[in-house]
């Protein structure tokens, strides 16, 4: 592993975002979901990383049990059939590493692994987390937020983010 500065690669980690860069937790097992939103910054002093996860996921699940994640960054060409997994299948119903031949990389200041197919690495301790009010937020971006009813007859419910601000407590790349 080559030990980096977060900071040093902000650029690379903001322009990853859009194209797909991957969140992975490990609870009942380890997990990559795809995310195109996330947030690098400084809070109270230090450095962090903010990922935005609907409530419903598994993803969710898995911080809540072990509030720990890796951001796991491209540095060249990805694989489609990763993203594709990762993005559009649940952990709930199979085993995405697996799946897609991804290679974890052990932890060094976290339980979560980073992942050599992405290998610019931030590991991350969850040091806040807060659920998004959609109602406080701008009307122009409640299409992110369609109304589905739960199946129960009650009235049609938003499945909202969860902001889990990840303290970065060391950042690598998978060599």
């Amino acid at each position: 592993m080559k030990h980096v500065n977060a900071a040093d690669y902000a650029e690379t980690i903001v322009k990853a975002l859009p194209r797909g860069v991957l969140l992975t937790t490990k609870a009942e097992k380890v997990n990559a979901m795809v995310i195109g939103w996330g947030a690098l910054g400084v809070e109270w002093g230090k450095p962090v990383f903010c990922a935005y996860v609907r409530e419903s996921r598994f993803t969710r699940a898995q911080l809540d049990a072990n509030p720990e994640f890796t951001v796991n960054v491209p540095l060249g060409e990805v694989d489609a059939n990763i993203l594709r997994v990762c993005g559009a299948q649940s952990g709930r119903d199979i085993d995405k590493i697996k799946e897609t031949g991804l290679t974890p990389v052990p932890g060094e200041a976290v339980s979560v692994p980073g992942l050599r197919e992405f290998p610019l690495t931030l590991e991350c301790r969850v040091v806040f987390r807060q659920k998004q009010d959609i109602e406080r937020i701008d009307a122009k971006f409640h299409a992110f937020y369609p109304q589905s009813a739960p199946g129960d007859g009650s009235a049609p419910v938003r499945d909202a983010h969860i902001a889990y601000y990840g303290e970065i407590v060391n950042a690598y790349i998978a060599e």
